[in-house]
């Protein structure tokens, strides 16, 4: 085996949150990393460096791991899936995700996941496996979204909004101090109270994914005594714990913790009786008079098509994909699955087609509010949202007023 020795500050792991953990004859070094940190980079190198391993483990999924590995795999999104599959929501919380680490790096002159990639090419070097143990991101996420109720998403989308358009800059100290473990544990324990069931999805449930999957590996692989595992710092003491107690036969943990949250019932049940509330009123209205039926239709139509229009406009929208939104609006909400937003930043999509320029740029355009509306990307997502957030304003007001002239006639 290779071992070559390259040159590492002496106190490299001076302060370094790591943890040894004994499992099936396995040695694992655990050694807890800020995701944008120059000291998680030299403390990588220099557990390499002077220690012996048989494999390195990593947090990443195939996804982020593609990601790290050939950034212009972004390249190749496919945005006419993500509209079709209702996924824009889920595309934009990672965007987000990613804007947010880019604006750290942009500081602090490091690019997120550089502590991975330095794990994974000392790795190479050496000649060792590397292991890929976290879960998929987007299934995270989309477990994430379902263990919260509405309002808490929309504080955490704020929160991670606000956190990336904000000017202030971030001290590396700052980033440092997520490594101590005292205060590291203290902070998931507030937070866990504030929302157990989201810290559950987020950190807790990938905590049991890892340990899983490092005992899985481990089994499968002969002569395998010592193992680094690179992780997040808030990570650490929740993995060592998962991997010193963990009874489950790991393959039954994985599959377990790699089901997609079931499909929400409500929105659909929200469609239809939507759907039979609208019919039903039109129905009453031109039952106290054609005159009744029709001013109904009509606030109905100016309040759906000229909100979801405006929505359009504001996201920046081509004049065909404003007009495109004009006519779905009064329209998609009779449909409990089709939304205005789909249709208008399909017909923006299919105009305006995003350049290989804005892939590249997304993550750097995110960090600025111009960037939104610059990137052909990013443009395309407020095209949908704006417009289906004008469509519901519409549909809010135009059923007030339904209501109001129903009970008045």
């Amino acid at each position: 085996m290779v071992d070559p020795a390259p040159a590492v500050p002496a106190d490299a792991l001076a302060g370094q949150p790591i943890q040894h953990v004994e499992r099936d004859g396995v040695h694992y070094t655990l050694l807890g990393t800020a995701h944008v940190s120059h000291a998680s980079v030299a403390a990588v190198e220099a557990l390499l460096a002077r220690e012996r391993f048989d494999a390195v483990a990593v947090e990443l999924c195939d996804s982020r791991f593609q990601a790290l590995a050939a950034p212009e795999r972004l390249q190749q999104m496919d945005l006419v899936a993500v509209l079709r599959n209702g996924k824009a929501g889920m595309v934009a919380a990672q965007l987000l995700l990613a804007g947010y680490q880019a604006r750290l790096a942009e500081q602090l002159g490091i690019e997120p996941g550089a502590e991975m990639k330095a794990a994974m090419a000392g790795a190479q070097v050496r000649d060792l496996p590397v292991w890929l143990i976290d879960r998929e991101v987007g299934l995270t996420v989309g477990r994430a979204y379902r263990a919260v109720g509405f309002w808490q998403r929309m504080g955490l989308v704020g929160g991670l909004l606000g956190s990336l358009l904000s000017r202030e800059r971030i001290d590396e100290s700052e980033i440092e101090k997520l490594k101590e473990g005292d205060m590291l544990d203290s902070a998931f324990r507030e937070f866990a109270t504030q929302s157990q069931s989201l810290y559950q999805a987020l950190i807790g449930e990938r905590d049991q994914f890892m340990a899983a999957r490092l005992r899985e590996q481990a089994a499968r692989v002969d002569d395998v005594a010592r193992v680094l595992v690179v992780i997040g710092a808030g990570h650490l003491r929740g993995l060592a714990d998962e991997l010193a107690s963990q009874q489950e036969a790991p393959a039954l943990v994985a599959a377990r913790l790699s089901q997609p949250p079931p499909p929400a019932r409500w929105p659909k049940v929200l469609g239809w009786t939507l759907l039979l509330l609208i019919v039903g009123g039109f129905a009453w209205g031109f039952s106290k008079g054609g005159a009744v039926g029709m001013e109904l239709v009509v606030a109905w139509v100016l309040a759906t098509a000229g909100l979801g229009a405006l929505g359009c406009a504001l996201a920046g929208g081509h004049p065909a994909s404003i007009a495109a939104a004009a006519l779905a609006s009064p329209l998609t909400p009779l449909h409990p699955v089709l939304s205005s937003g789909t249709v208008s930043a399909a017909v923006e999509l299919w105009l305006r087609k995003p350049r290989v320029a804005d892939f590249a740029a997304l993550r750097t355009d995110l960090v600025s509010w111009k960037g939104w509306w610059r990137n052909g990307v990013a443009r395309i997502l407020l095209n949908f949202f704006l417009t289906n957030l004008g469509t519901a304003l519409g549909v809010y007001l135009a059923g007030a007023r339904m209501i109001k002239a129903l009970f008045s006639a």
